[in-house]
């Protein structure tokens, strides 16, 4: 008897530190983000943004999409955490390190910490991206 209560007491601890530790999922409409503005890191044309995980308490990362409409870019930055862009339409030249190469639909540019990055919109469509980063602790 002692032996199966010790068992449902460590049954129980294990519950307990799971539901300690969980946390409900968060869905977030992007429409609800949705805010036109001047592209970040200088205001090179126009852009819109969907600032996704802003809606997400306790996040340790953001997650956005933007819209770089014709003429427009994400200035020259050094980012301070490594970053992804990846392109789901259009076209673009991204800049790392002075570095620069094309981009388009299916391609992700993993960028590093201490990097001065930035992108460019290029050709007649829009360059519609999602920006994924950790958020600095």
């Amino acid at each position: 008897m002692l032996s199966a209560l010790f068992g449902l007491l460590g049954l129980a601890a294990g519950a307990y530190a799971q539901a300690a530790t969980s946390r409900p999922m968060v869905i977030v409409d992007e429409a609800t983000t949705m805010r036109r503005e001047p592209p970040p890191h200088g205001a090179i044309g126009s852009s819109t943004a969907y600032r996704i995980s802003d809606a997400v308490p306790g996040r340790t990362m953001e997650f956005r999409k933007r819209i770089l409409h014709p003429r427009s870019a994400i200035g020259l930055h050094q980012i301070a955490h490594d970053e992804v862009y990846y392109v789901l339409s259009g076209t673009g030249i991204v800049s790392s390190g002075g570095a620069k190469r094309p981009v388009r639909a299916g391609i992700a540019a993993y960028l590093f910490d201490g990097e001065t990055v930035g992108i460019e919109q290029t050709g007649k469509a829009p360059l519609v991206l999602i920006i994924a980063y950790p958020i600095a602790k």
